[in-house]
Parts: C-alpha cells; structure tokens; sequence
C-alpha cells in the first residue's frame, strides 16, 4: 500500500478516535555491547550511517525514498538520539537489523548527537524525500508540535520510540513503542526494600544518590518519579541528592566524585543507567570506598538497562541489581508497519517485556502496586555467565 493511503486510512481512524493509554564517551568501558558484530555503534561513529547501505544519510540522497518506492522498497527515516551509552548502541542495531534492504527496506539513518536541533532538521529531510515512515527516538519529551505536524500534513505515519513526546495533538504520531520508565523505577525500589528486609536490614537509614538521566528524557521522568515515591514511603530512606549523569559514564563519574567529596554517608547510589553506573564505580572504587551487597558496610549501586557488560557487573558483585530497558525495538515497530501496510488498526501506546536483575539470590520476586491499586508480582533474576551468554545485547 502506498504512504498516500496509508495515510488516508490513518486519518480515518484518528477520527474515529484513537487514545493514548527512555549516553558517546564511555571509552573507559570495553563493553560487549560496543564490540558485539550485532551492536555496531551506528551512532557511535558519525560516518557509520553514512556508510551503511541500509543507512544513507537523510540529506545524503535526496532521490532515495522516490528511487526505492519504484523498486518496491519502503523508506523508513530513523532519527535517533545519539550513542550516548551502550543500550542506544543496542538499539540502533536493533532498528538497522530490522529495516535492512535484505528485508525489504531502505532505512534513512540519522544521528542526532543528543541535539533536538538536529532531530527536527532530520525529520525535515525525512519529510523532503516522500519517506514511507518516520521513526523517531525524542532526544527530550517537548518541542515537536511544529515538525511533528509538518509529517503529519505531507501524510507520512510517525512512530515514536523509546522517549515519549509531549504534544497538543496526539494525533500528529501514529504509535509509540517503549518501556514503562515509572514502572521501571519502582520495580527497582521494591526490590530494594525487599532486599533489605531479607537480609534482616529493613529497619536501617539509607542515605540515597540519585544519578538521574538527561533531565526531561522520558526515562529520567519515569525512574525519578519512582524513587521520589518509595522515599516519601519509607521514613528511613533519605535522599541525599540527585544530579544529572546524562546518561553516560563520563558524567556519571564525574557526579560520583563531587558527591564523594560532600558526603561521607552514603548508602546507595541509584543511576539511572548502565553506563552512569560503570562511571559511578570508578569514582567509589578511586575514592578507596567498597562496591557491595551489604548494607550499612558497603556502597550498594543500582542501575537500569541491563546491558552485556552491566550484567556482567552484576555478575562481578558491582552493580546489586539492574533493572532492563529492553532497547530491541526493531521488531515492533515492524511489525506496527506491516499492520498500517494491511490496513489494519494498530495499539497507540505499546511497552516491551522487561525483567530485573541481581546479583544475589535473597530476592526472589517483587510485587509492585499499581495506580490502580492492583499488585503485580515480577519474578527477579539472579545473574549468571549463563544467564548473561544467552543475552540478545
């Protein structure tokens, strides 16, 4: 079908009605997910996308989109983040694997380099040469109205993922796939208080850093507001202080240290992803304080994504639990494309599977309250070689 009556059928039923129900200079980490075949850092190599035959640049052939439509091809615009750590590089790869020319796709890939300025620009390319779809991975929740509304008027479908948008009009983006970035957050609190009452510590005061993401991010929203909650829960968790790590291990060190150097007493460090967390051990561990599982003796970090080398530091006894942010989005939104191809209806909001990860065996599962007063009961992982072996990322 092509993208004009895609479009039609997509206006359709958007008035029927259609409601609504989250890192580049982390050299310091060898990890798996940047040396992994299946993980090349399309991002991380500003010319890789470029290079690629599945990822010519969005400005790079004006004449792509029309010469792949006569071909039979449909164009996909991707406009991703950046490469800011090590789950974006999963992604990417995840978004390339899916939308290659072996598959019956021309993928416009666009590195953003963490700048809404140059997703907007991307978008704006995208738009010029009569894509198919628009992929787009928000940098920030806000400021898409304008261009937003430009694809929707030149009728080409947009799917936003990982990062939700924050609109007027929610009708100016087709689907969104991602994770529950709250959900995330108290999964990782409850845990953590689970934690402490099977190993008889339930009633000691944690002091608490928060590492957070890149502030307005989608995933720094949802993972603080989960924190912010269980803190206000529990009279004996305190929170020292948060302050943004942006999402990569140079920052993330960076923080660590400055706030090594105003507290003494520090309990647990919550780092809002894999890559803040390798950056927060370097600085404990150069500090001379001890990474660990034992609460009130040593320096307890939690992280989110659940990446190759982030399990592995749960693995290693570094990271005490790693809650995933499933970064393989390719597949999804496939399969969204191939459903509006057939002309079928497709969910406005739809979460991957996540689970949760530690590195010991005290925990077994969580239950986590749900808004609606519903309690649901997740089972929790205990980290092996075997476990990390049979890892997509």
């Amino acid at each position: 079908m092509k993208r004009k009556v895609v479009a039609l059928f997509l206006t359709a039923c958007m008035a029927v009605s259609i409601t609504a129900c989250g890192q580049a200079d982390d050299t310091n980490k060898d990890t798996a997910a940047n040396n992994d075949a299946a993980g090349d850092d399309a991002a991380g190599d500003d010319s890789a996308a470029g290079d690629d035959a599945a990822g010519d640049d969005a400005a790079g052939d004006d004449n792509a989109a029309g010469d792949d439509a006569a071909g039979g091809m449909l164009t996909v615009g991707f406009s991703q983040v950046g490469a800011e750590s090590d789950w974006r590089t999963a992604n990417s790869a995840s978004m390339k694997e899916t939308f290659s020319e072996a598959n019956g796709y021309n993928l416009i890939f666009d590195d953003a380099q963490q700048k809404q300025e140059n997703q907007i620009a991307a978008i704006r390319n995208f738009i010029q040469q009569e894509v198919d779809y628009i992929v787009l991975a928000p940098v920030t929740e806000t400021g898409w109205d304008t261009v937003l509304q430009e694809a929707y008027d030149a009728g080409i479908p947009v799917i936003i993922v990982d990062r939700m948008v924050n609109i007027s009009n929610e009708e100016l983006y087709t689907a969104w796939v991602g994770s529950n970035f709250q959900l995330e957050g108290e999964k990782a609190c409850a845990w953590l208080d689970a934690y402490a009452k099977a190993t008889g510590k339930e009633g000691e005061k944690l002091n608490i850093i928060d590492i957070q993401g890149t502030i307005g991010a989608s995933a720094q929203i949802g993972r603080t507001a989960g924190l912010e909650a269980a803190i206000e829960a529990h009279d004996n968790w305190t929170l020292l202080e948060a302050q943004s790590g942006e999402f990569t291990q140079a920052k993330g060190q960076e923080v660590m240290e400055s706030l090594l150097k105003q507290y003494d007493d520090i309990d647990v460090v919550y780092c809002e992803n894999d890559n803040e967390a390798f950056g927060a051990i370097d600085a404990i561990e150069q500090a001379g304080k001890t990474v660990g599982k034992e609460i009130g003796k040593d320096i307890l970090v939690m992280s989110f994504d659940s990446t190759n080398a982030g399990l592995t530091d749960v693995l290693n006894g570094k990271i005490i639990c790693n809650t995933e942010c499933n970064p393989l989005h390719g597949p999804r939104v496939e399969e969204i494309i191939k459903k509006l191809e057939a002309g079928e209806e497709v969910e406005k909001q739809q979460f991957v599977e996540e689970e949760i990860f530690a590195g010991t065996e005290d925990v077994t599962s969580i239950k986590v309250v749900g808004a609606d007063g519903t309690e649901t009961e997740y089972p929790v992982t205990t980290v092996t070689q075997e476990v990390i072996d049979g890892r997509a990322y």
